[in-house]
C-alpha cells in the first residue's frame, strides 16, 4: 500500500494530509517512517495482554482447534450439524478439555478459571460446539459437581466428564425463562417410597430450550418447587434419568424437538415435560437443601429467598462464559472486517490517483476502530471478572460477600459484552459489503450464533435490573443513621469509585490503579482522569437521582411501591448500564498501566502503552459520546465541550489509522481460526492484480482514453 500516489496538495497537518484518505500511513511501519517518533505496539505484548490470566491455556485450546474436525461446516442440515458437534465433544474429551474444573479424585484439575478460559475459545471453532460443551460439563456437570455432594459425585461425575452421560440442564420453563423462583414444576416427596416424585402440572411448566434434550441426553438436572409435608421450601435441582443407553424415553417422560433455531444449530435443544416421574430420595443434590427420610427438610441456609440465590450463584460460570466468548466472537469478527478494510479499494480520491483503501475513510474508521476499543475493554474486564470468579470457585475467597459481588459482576458485564457483540458483528458484516453477506465469510454465521447470547442464562434487561437494585442497596447503605447535614457534607465528598466499587471488580473505597500516572493523549481533548470523573459522575447521579425518586415507596402500599418502581425501571436499568461502562474502563485504564509501569523498566513497552492509552480514550470518549445528551441535560459539560467531543473521536480515529491492522494481529488469531477467505490475503492478491493489470496497460500505450478527457479538449 506505501506505493500509492500520493496528492500534491500541501499538508494542512502532520497527522491529516490535505487531499484526504490516500496520504495517510496505512501500517505502524509507514507511519513511522515518515515520523520516527510514531510509537508501536509490541503485538506479542498486547497478545499477552489480551489473553489474560489463563493465557496458557487459551492457546493450548485453540492450538487443539486448528484441527479441521473441530470447524464449523456451513450448509449442513440440522441433522448433520447436531452429530458432527456431538462427535467433538468426544474429540474434547480425548483432548483432556473436559477435565479442568472437577476434582482431582475424579480426574479432574481443579482449575476453574482455566476452565472457563478453554471453553471461551471454542466459539472460533464452531459456537454450536461452545455451547454443547458448557451445556454438559459446564451446567449439567457443574449442577452436580456445584449443587451435589459427594455421593453424587461418586455415582455421576467420572461418566459425565467422559461423556459417557451426557445430560440436559432442565432449568428454562415454557412459562419461566429470567424468573426461575416462579417456575411451576414440583418434585413432591412421598416418605413412604422415599421418593420425590416430579410433575409438569401444566403446558407453561414444560422445561425448554434445554440442549442435549431432544436427541443425547440420557439425564438431566431439573430444577423444581420441592415440596414436601404439604410445604413448599422453593426450587431445589433434582438428578432425572430421561432416556436409556440406546435413547429409548424412560417412562412418564416425553421429549419435544426445538426444531431449528436462528444459530446454534449444531445443539440439539427441546423441550421435557415429566407425568408423576418418581426418583429416588438420593437424586435431591442436596448441597444447600436435603429432606430426611421421614420428610423433614433441613437447610444449612435459614431464609428461602438467600437459599435460592446461592443456588443460582454456583451456576454463575454460564454468565462468565458468555461473557468471554462473546468478546472472542466480537474480536474475530473485527479481526476480519479490519483486515479486509485494508487490502479492499474502492473509489478514486477525486483527485485521479488510484483508489482508495477502505479504511483510509474516516466513516470507515468511525465505524470499525471504537467498536475495536470497546472489545479491548470487554477482554481487560473480563479477565479482571474472571479472576474473581476463579477466587470465589476455588475456595480462596468463598464468602457470602464476594459471592453476592461475583453475581453482581456477571449480571453487570454479561449484558454490555453480549449486545455490544451482535451490534459489533452486524457493523463488520455491512463494513465488509456483499462479501460480508457470504456465509465462508463467517460474519453472517457469528451474528446468528451469538445473537440468543443476549437472552442465555438470563435476559440482559433483567440481569441488569438486578444490578440496579444492588447499586441502590449500597448507595442506601452509606446514609444509615445520618442526619440531613451529614447526609449533604457526605454527596459532596463522595466519588462513584468509593461508593458503588464494592458491587463491581474492586473493592469499597479502592481507586483506580494509579489514575493519575496515565499520559495525557489527547490534545485539548478529556484527560484520562476527567473521562473518570464523568463516567463515575454519571452513575453516582443516576444512582442517587433513582434512590430520590424511590424514596417515598417505603410509605406506600406493596402495589403503589411497585408501580413507583415500574415507572423508574428503565432508569434503573440504564444506570446499571452506566456502572457496568465505569467498571470496563477501570479495567482497561488499569491494563494501561500495568503496560506504563513495565516501560519504567522497559523502554520497549514505551510505544505499546502509549498505543493502548490512545486506544482506551477512543473508548472512553465514545461512551461520553454515546451519552452527550444527558451530560448538556446536567450541566457535566458545556456546549462549547461537548461539541469537541467528536472531534477529538475522529483526531483518535485518524491517530489509530496506522496501528489497526496491528491491534487486530494482537489477538493472535491464526488463520485456522479466522478461515474467512476475504481476511486471508486473497482480497489483497486481486487487489495487486488488478494494479499490475492497469499499470501495465497504461505503460504499453495502449490504454484507452476516458470520454471525459475528450470533451476537456
Amino acid at each position: 500500500m506505501a506505493d500509492a500516489v500520493r496528492t500534491k496538495k500541501p499538508s494542512t497537518s502532520k497527522r491529516t494530509p490535505a487531499g484526504g484518505a490516500p496520504t495517510a500511513p496505512h501500517t505502524a511501519d509507514e507511519a513511522r517512517a515518515a515520523n520516527a517518533s510514531e510509537p508501536r505496539i509490541d503485538v506479542d505484548r498486547v497478545n499477552d495482554l489480551l489473553l489474560g490470566t489463563w493465557a496458557e491455556t487459551r492457546r493450548e485450546a485453540r492450538e487443539l482447534i486448528k484441527d479441521p474436525a473441530f470447524w464449523r461446516i456451513d450448509g449442513q442440515s440440522m441433522a448433520e450439524h447436531r452429530e458432527r458437534v456431538l462427535s467433538q465433544l468426544h474429540l474434547l474429551v480425548d483432548a483432556g478439555g473436559s477435565r479442568r474444573a472437577f476434582p482431582k479424585e475424579y480426574g479432574g484439575l481443579e482449575n476453574n478459571g482455566a476452565n472457563i478460559a478453554g471453553f471461551e475459545e471454542l466459539v472460533l471453532a464452531d459456537p454450536s460446539l461452545q455451547i454443547k460443551s458448557g451445556v454438559q460439563w459446564g451446567l449439567f456437570g457443574s449442577a452436580v459437581h456445584q449443587l451435589g455432594t459427594k455421593k453424587h459425585w461418586d455415582a455421576w461425575l467420572p461418566d459425565i466428564i467422559s461423556l459417557k452421560l451426557p445430560g440436559a440442564f432442565a432449568m428454562t420453563e415454557i412459562g419461566h425463562g429470567s424468573d426461575v423462583a416462579s417456575i411451576g414444576t414440583t418434585a413432591t416427596y412421598d416418605p413412604e417410597t422415599e421418593e420425590f416424585v416430579i410433575h409438569t402440572p401444566f403446558r407453561g411448566a414444560t422445561k425448554d430450550y434445554l440442549g442435549n434434550a431432544a436427541l443425547h441426553g440420557q439425564a438431566a438436572t431439573v430444577f423444581a418447587q420441592l415440596i414436601t409435608g404439604g410445604v413448599n421450601y422453593g426450587v431445589h435441582c433434582f438428578f432425572v434419568p430421561i432416556r436409556d443407553a440406546d435413547g429409548t424415553m424412560r417412562a412418564g417422560i416425553t421429549s419435544e424437538d426445538d426444531g431449528v433455531k436462528g444459530g446454534l444449530n449444531g445443539i440439539d435443544n427441546g423441550r421435557l415435560a415429566f407425568d408423576q416421574v418418581r426418583v429416588p430420595r438420593f437424586n435431591l443434590l442436596n448441597r444447600y437443601g436435603d429432606v430426611s427420610a421421614d420428610g423433614t427438610y433441613s437447610s444449612d441456609i435459614p431464609t428461602p429467598g438467600r437459599r435460592f440465590f446461592t443456588m443460582l450463584g454456583a451456576l454463575v460460570q454460564g454468565r462468565v462464559s458468555l461473557d468471554g466468548a462473546a468478546t472472542t466472537g466480537a474480536a474475530l469478527a473485527l479481526d476480519i472486517a479490519v483486515t479486509y478494510a485494508n487490502q479492499r479499494r474502492q473509489f478514486d480520491s477525486g483527485a485521479g490517483t488510484a483508489e482508495v483503501v477502505l479504511l483510509d475513510y474516516g466513516k470507515h474508521q468511525r465505524r470499525l476502530l471504537p467498536r475495536l476499543a470497546t472489545v479491548y475493554a470487554h477482554a481487560f474486564a473480563h479477565d479482571e471478572f474472571l479472576q474473581k470468579f476463579d477466587g470465589v470457585f476455588s475456595g480462596r475467597t468463598d464468602t457470602p460477600a464476594e459471592r453476592e459481588d461475583l453475581e453482581t459482576l456477571a449480571a453487570a458485564l454479561k449484558p454490555l459484552s453480549t449486545w455490544n457483540a451482535l451490534d459489533i458483528i452486524q457493523e463488520c458484516r455491512e463494513a465488509c459489503g456483499g462479501s460480508g453477506f457470504i456465509a465462508e465469510n463467517r460474519l453472517v454465521g457469528l451474528h446468528h450464533d451469538l445473537d440468543v447470547y443476549a437472552t442465555f442464562e438470563g435476559d440482559n434487561n433483567v440481569l441488569l435490573q438486578l444490578v440496579g437494585k444492588r447499586l441502590l442497596s449500597d448507595y442506601a447503605k452509606q446514609f444509615r443513621g445520618k442526619d440531613a447535614a451529614a447526609l449533604a457534607r457526605y454527596a459532596v465528598g463522595q466519588t462513584a469509585g468509593k461508593v458503588f466499587h464494592g458491587a463491581g471488580l474492586r473493592q469499597l473505597g479502592q481507586a483506580v490503579t494509579d489514575l493519575g500516572s496515565t499520559r495525557r493523549s489527547v490534545e485539548l481533548g478529556l484527560r484520562a482522569d476527567q473521562q473518570h470523573e464523568l463516567l463515575a459522575g454519571r452513575v453516582q447521579q443516576m444512582v442517587a437521582d433513582l434512590a430520590a425518586a424511590l424514596r417515598p415507596a417505603a410509605k406506600l402500599s406493596p402495589a403503589e411501591a411497585a408501580a413507583l418502581f415500574n415507572l423508574h425501571q428503565a432508569e434503573l436499568i440504564e444506570a446499571a448500564r452506566a456502572h457496568g461502562e465505569l467498571l470496563e474502563w477501570e479495567a482497561f485504564t488499569d491494563a494501561v498501566n500495568r503496560v506504563a509501569h513495565t516501560a519504567e523498566a522497559d523502554p520497549t513497552a514505551e510505544g505499546t502503552a502509549r498505543v493502548l492509552t490512545w486506544v482506551r480514550d477512543l473508548f472512553g470518549l465514545s461512551l461520553i459520546e454515546k451519552h452527550l445528551a444527558w451530560y448538556l441535560i446536567n450541566g457535566r459539560l458545556s456546549t462549547q465541550r461537548a461539541g469537541s467531543v467528536s472531534r477529538y473521536i475522529d483526531r483518535l480515529c485518524a491517530r489509530l489509522r496506522p496501528h489497526a491492522q496491528d491491534l487486530v494481529d494482537a489477538w493472535g488469531f491464526a488463520p485456522e481460526h479466522v478461515r474467512a477467505p476475504i481476511a486471508s490475503g486473497a482480497e489483497q492478491a486481486r487487489q495487486d492484480e488488478a494494479r499490475a493489470y492497469y499499470a501495465a496497460l497504461a505503460a504499453s500505450g495502449a490504454a484507452p482514453v476516458s470520454e471525459k478527457s475528450l470533451k476537456k479538449k
